[in-house]
């Protein structure tokens, strides 16, 4: 049976144009014609063996082939990037510090962090994991280099917008909700304590439907959060990115609440031209990030 050797090249094609959702982009930040991006995908394909797209609409959607050979493309690509970056930076040594929401501590954290100290183990990195309103702080007081952080609007001097992501209301993962709007009664709201970027979208929303509302629970930290609501105390907002399996994202529309606003996310640096080893530990936060955000859609 012959063997199959994917193209590192194509791969990173594919992986591209499925995180930008377009292939045309994909064509355009990759500096190549969409023809030869077309060539590339069917190359794929032949040496997949299966068709990895379906035709949805005038669109194009992943058969499950396709869904297997994207994550696996990920981490072939992520694997040579690691090699790159360890083989030209073996002498990278140095301090960073890393903030992050705590959304992403549990789930992106680990991986941006193995990744990068297996390529680069003679750099010491602090990673502090607070809200949003501290992150912002910290860049720009110089206590971080690097902060990934949900976007209020507020702009620091170097930031980069990666992404957005949809806002969902959040219940036990077990069972109903324990409240619909139609009974009357004031929906029961689990927030984060304030200043809160979700728990103000949420009351907004809800004053806007004319839904009424009280604080059932309130927390200083996302593990409060998902323990009442899993407890059915309340319902809370937040997004698909790093639900506990005792939680889950409620449907659209479900038991009348409202929709919700997409939330972006930015990547806050503490100099437009950061020292080698924050830029290359940034590099691997927005892959990761990249790679969360289209599970999360």
């Amino acid at each position: 049976m012959r063997r199959t050797i994917f193209d590192l090249d194509v791969l990173r094609t594919f992986s591209t144009g499925m995180e930008l959702g377009n292939f045309a982009k994909a064509a355009e930040k990759l500096s190549r014609s969409t023809s030869a991006v077309s060539a590339q995908l069917k190359k794929l394909e032949e040496q997949a063996g299966t068709p990895i797209f379906r035709k949805v609409g005038r669109g194009l959607a992943l058969t499950d082939a396709g869904e297997t050979m994207l994550g696996y493309a990920r981490r072939l690509l992520e694997l040579n990037d690691e090699a790159a970056a360890a083989v030209h930076s073996v002498e990278l040594e140095g301090w960073v510090r890393l903030g992050l929401q705590e959304d992403f501590g549990e789930n992106l954290l680990p991986d941006v962090l193995g990744r990068f100290a297996r390529a680069h183990p003679k750099v010491r990195i602090e990673a502090r994991v607070v809200r949003n309103s501290e992150l912002l702080d910290r860049i720009t007081s110089g206590k971080l280099d690097l902060a990934l952080a949900w976007s209020d609007g507020s702009l620091t001097a170097h930031c980069e917008r990666i992404g957005e992501v949809p806002m969902r209301w959040i219940g036990p993962a077990e069972g109903a909700p324990g409240w619909h709007a139609s009974t009357g009664e004031p929906m029961p709201l689990a927030s984060l304590e304030a200043p809160c970027l979700m728990r103000s979208a949420a009351t907004r929303a809800l004053d806007e439907a004319g839904i009424s509302w009280r604080l059932a629970f309130v927390s200083p930290s996302l593990g409060g959060l998902w323990a009442a609501t899993a407890a059915g105390l309340g319902l809370t907002i937040r997004t698909p990115v790093g639900l506990p399996a005792k939680v889950r994202a409620l449907a659209p529309g479900a038991v009348g609440l409202p929709e919700l606003p997409k939330l972006g996310l930015v990547l806050h640096r503490a100099e437009a031209e950061l020292q080698p080893a924050a830029a290359r530990l940034g590099e691997l936060v927005v892959q990761s990030v990249h790679g969360a955000l289209i599970s999360a859609h």
